[in-house]
């Protein structure tokens, strides 16, 4: 049985979805439009909390780090590019080649960049972090304008041009 709970933040309402086996997925508002949980999925807040608990932490600038279980399902490349993520630190940014070529697949930036944007445990799985070789915010599946204010919590500086440093 699927549960599902909302929580509100800086960047609009955030779904929470997952099982007793963990949590499968967080998904932000994007362009004002409230994320939907699936047709046969049951509402529990109690069962979030500890989720709820550190996202809260982590938009209030208290949180660097998640432990959470979390279910990642994917094709074996998208869980390299997934663990990859993960071990960006907070208020680091890598771009879309040095993430491949962490992972041994230095020609391979585009898929690394498909795999990206398949990630469904957003900022949990930081693919926030990504961005382009000179900078540029590039794509995010919940919008730029989320990947901005994530960056900018985490600290990270984006210019006027949506230009971030590679830290």
């Amino acid at each position: 049985m699927m549960r599902y709970t909302y929580l509100d933040s800086p960047l609009g309402e955030v779904l929470l979805f997952g099982d007793e086996h963990g949590l499968h997925g967080i998904q932000l508002t994007k362009k004002g439009v409230q994320p939907q949980p699936g047709p046969d999925w049951r509402k529990d807040d109690e069962f979030f909390h500890v989720a709820k608990a550190q996202l809260t932490e982590y938009f209030c600038g208290q949180r660097k780090e998640f432990d959470l279980p979390l279910i990642v399902r994917g094709s074996g490349f998208q869980q390299q590019v997934w663990s990859a993520l993960q071990k960006i630190p907070f208020g680091e940014t890598r771009s879309y080649g040095e993430l491949a070529t962490s992972i041994g697949r230095p020609t391979s930036s585009r898929a690394v960049g498909a795999a990206n944007g398949s990630n469904r445990l957003a900022i949990v799985i930081p693919c926030h972090r990504v961005i382009g070789a000179d900078g540029s915010l590039t794509g995010y599946a919940s919008g730029l304008d989320n990947k901005l204010a994530l960056l900018e919590l985490e600290g990270i500086t984006v210019n006027e041009n949506r230009q971030a440093n590679l830290v």
